[in-house]
């Protein structure tokens, strides 16, 4: 048995534990953490010269983005916000595109800031428990 195997086997099962367990809000939270970790290896690898794993992460960020949040978009009940949030989607995709086909960090850069400013707006409407009388 390879040692990789426990720690990725034991990563896989806190991931669908996690999954399991979470509100349609903490789905798209961990999709904003998915793409935004992306994000951050991406530019790591850009700065170190490696193209091959720069494309690999910035290519699961636009995948997160695109097969995950704007799938995820409801344009029957959010209508106007759903179809905003879906151009900028689409616009952050095109940034993740263009990053890296040219290496451009300020792509990549400016793509991470959009989706740390929604994932924080994401953040501050989660449902809350109520809390009981005090």
């Amino acid at each position: 048995m390879h040692y990789q195997q426990g720690p990725q086997a034991y990563a896989r099962i806190s991931l669908e534990s996690k999954l399991a367990g979470a509100t349609p809000h903490q789905l798209i939270a961990m999709l904003y953490d998915g793409a935004r970790s992306a994000l951050q290896r991406a530019k790591i690898y850009l700065e170190d010269g490696n193209v091959p794993k720069r494309g690999e992460m910035i290519s699961k960020a636009i995948n997160i983005v695109d097969n995950g949040l704007r799938a995820a978009l409801d344009h029957e009940k959010g209508q106007h916000i759903a179809a905003d949030l879906e151009r900028l989607y689409d616009y952050i995709s095109r940034l993740l595109m263009q990053a890296n086909l040219h290496s451009d960090l300020s792509k990549l850069e400016e793509a991470d800031k959009l989706l740390a400013d929604i994932a924080d707006v994401w953040d501050q409407i989660a449902p809350h428990r109520q809390a009981g009388p005090l």
